[in-house]
C-alpha cells in the first residue's frame, strides 16, 4: 500500500478551471466517499482551498487509482479527460509526501509561506476523520503535516515574509484600506469570512465600520457573538453594498455575485476596493473595467506572488520540510522491516530450542554444565548466522531499497507470512 495525491492547483492550472474544480464542504466529504468506494483504495483524504483541489489516498495499486480518481475529479469538474489531465498533478510515496509536506509549511502556496493553510489542512483532516474515510496511514502523514508546518512558523521568521492571502489582499486593495472611516463589507459568513474579519480587526479596523451578509442571516450572525460586528440580511446587500468603501467577498456560490450593472449601480461614479477571494469567483472580472473601481482576486494575486522575492526564512523552512520527509520515510521504511527481522530471529530461536530438545533427548547423560554449553553455542552459531543479514537489512532503513531488501529477505529464509503479519500488528497497537 502507496500514499498516492491527485490534484490541482495556482500552479498547475488558471483560475478558471480551478472554479469547475472547487469543492464546498458537502462536495469535498461526498467525492472523499466515493474515491473510498473505488476498487484498489483504502483511505481518503480531500483538502479543497481558494487555490488548490487535492485527494490523498492510500492506494494498492498506483495506475488503477490514479485512474478512478482522476475520473471522479474530471466528472466532478465537468471537464473534458483530455483537458482535465493537462492540468492536474499526480504524486507517488516519497514524492505524496514531500508535497504533503510543502503543501502544510505554506511553501505551495498562492502567497509563498502562508500560515492559513495550515487551518485548511487541518480541517480536510478532521473531516476525514469524521466521516471515517481515514486509516492510520493518512492520520499519522496528516498530523506529521500539521506538525511540519508548526515548526515552519515557530522556528523561522517566515511570517514576516508570509501573510495570508486576506492580509495580501488588503495591502493590494490600496491606501483606503486602512483610512479611519472606511467602511466595510463581507460577503460570506464561513472559515474565510472570519478570517477576513479577524485580519481587519487585527488591523485597527473598529468592529461598527464591519458589515457582514450571508444568505443565512445566523450564520452571519455568529461573527457578531465572535467579534462584536454587525450582521445584514441578504436582501439588503445592495443598500449595504451602496454605503460600503471595501467589499471582501467569499460566499462560495457558482456564479458572479457581484456583476458590472449591480457594482455600478451600488458605487455611482464613487470609488471602491473590492477584494475577491472566492473561488469559483465572486466578482465579474470586468468590474475590474468600471471607473474607479479596484479589484483584487485571485488572479491579481497569483501576479503578485510570482514577483515575491525569496528569503533566507523560505530556505530554511525548505530544509526542515526536506529533513522532515526523510525522517518520515525512514520510519514508514523501518516499520516494515522491522517485522521481518522479528520473524527472523523468532525462526532462529525455535531452530536452536528445537536442535537443543532433540540433543539433549539422544544425550540424556548429558551434566548441566555439558547441557548449558550446547545451548550456548547453538546460540552463537545462529546469532552468527543470521547477524549479517539483520545488520544489511537495517543499513538500508534509509533507501528505497529497504523494503525490497525485507521482501527478499522474508522470500530468502523462508519466513512465515502470517508470523510477520502478527509482529506488525503487536507493533501498531504498542
Amino acid at each position: 500500500m502507496s500514499v498516492l495525491v491527485v490534484g490541482m492547483s495556482h500552479k498547475s492550472a488558471p483560475i478558471d478551471v480551478l472554479e469547475h474544480a472547487a469543492l464546498d464542504v458537502d462536495s469535498a466529504v461526498k467525492l472523499s466517499h466515493l474515491v473510498l468506494e473505488t476498487p484498489f483504495v483504502s483511505e481518503s483524504v480531500v483538502i479543497s482551498t481558494c487555490n488548490r483541489v487535492e485527494i490523498y489516498v492510500e492506494a494498492e495499486r498506483f495506475h488503477g487509482a490514479v485512474e478512478e480518481i482522476s475520473r471522479l475529479l474530471a466528472e466532478h469538474a465537468g471537464l473534458d479527460r483530455v483537458d482535465f489531465v493537462r492540468h492536474v498533478y499526480v504524486h507517488f510515496d516519497e514524492a505524496a509526501v514531500a508535497h504533503l509536506f510543502g503543501v502544510a509549511s505554506g511553501m505551495d502556496s498562492m502567497i509563498l509561506g502562508e500560515s492559513q493553510i495550515l487551518g485548511q489542512v487541518r480541517d480536510a483532516l478532521h473531516t476525514a476523520q469524521a466521516e471515517s474515510t481515514v486509516g492510520s496511514v493518512l492520520n499519522a502523514l496528516f498530523q506529521q503535516a500539521l506538525r511540519i508546518g508548526k515548526r515552519g512558523h515557530a522556528e523561522t521568521g517566515i511570517d514576516r515574509l508570509a501573510p495570508s492571502i486576506v492580509t495580501a489582499g488588503l495591502d493590494a486593495a490600496g491606501a483606503v484600506v486602512d483610512a479611519p472611516d472606511t467602511r466595510f463589507l463581507v460577503a460570506g459568513a464561513g472559515t474565510m469570512a472570519s478570517l477576513a474579519v479577524r485580519t481587519l480587526i487585527d488591523r485597527g479596523v473598529e468592529p461598527h465600520r464591519i458589515m457582514v451578509a450571508n444568505r443565512t442571516y445566523q450564520r452571519a450572525y455568529n461573527l457578531v457573538a465572535t467579534f462584536g460586528v454587525s450582521a445584514v440580511r441578504w436582501q439588503a446587500l445592495d443598500v449595504e453594498l451602496a454605503g460600503a468603501d471595501v467589499l471582501i467577498s467569499c460566499t462560495g456560490a457558482n456564479g458572479f455575485v457581484f456583476d458590472t450593472a449591480r457594482v455600478e449601480a451600488a458605487a455611482q461614479g464613487r470609488s471602491m476596493s473590492l477584494l475577491d477571494l472566492a473561488l469559483p469567483r465572486d466578482v465579474d472580472p470586468a468590474v475590474g473595467d468600471i471607473e474607479g473601481i479596484t479589484l483584487v482576486d485571485l488572479i491579481v494575486l497569483s501576479q503578485l506572488s510570482a514577483n515575491a522575492e525569496l528569503a533566507a526564512d523560505v530556505d530554511q523552512v525548505r530544509s526542515i520540510v526536506d529533513s522532515e520527509v526523510r525522517t518520515f520515510l525512514a520510519a514508514k521504511a523501518a516499520s516494515h522491516i522491522t517485522p521481518t527481522v522479528v520473524a527472523l530471529r523468532t525462526m532462529a530461536t525455535d531452530i536452536v530450542a528445537s536442535e537443543q530438545a532433540r540433543i539433549e533427548s539422544r544425550l540424556p547423560n548429558l551434566t548441566d554444565d555439558e547441557r548449558a554449553d550446547v545451548r550456548k553455542a547453538l546460540h552463537r552459531v545462529a546469532e552468527k548466522l543470521i547477524h549479517s543479514p539483520t545488520v544489511r537489512v537495517q543499513q538500508l532503513i534509509d533507501g528505497p531499497a529497504g523494503l525490497t531488501y525485507a521482501d527478499a529477505l522474508a522470500d530468502l529464509f523462508a519466513l512465515d507470512q502470517s508470523a510477520v503479519d502478527a509482529v506488525t500488528q503487536v507493533g501498531d497497537k504498542s
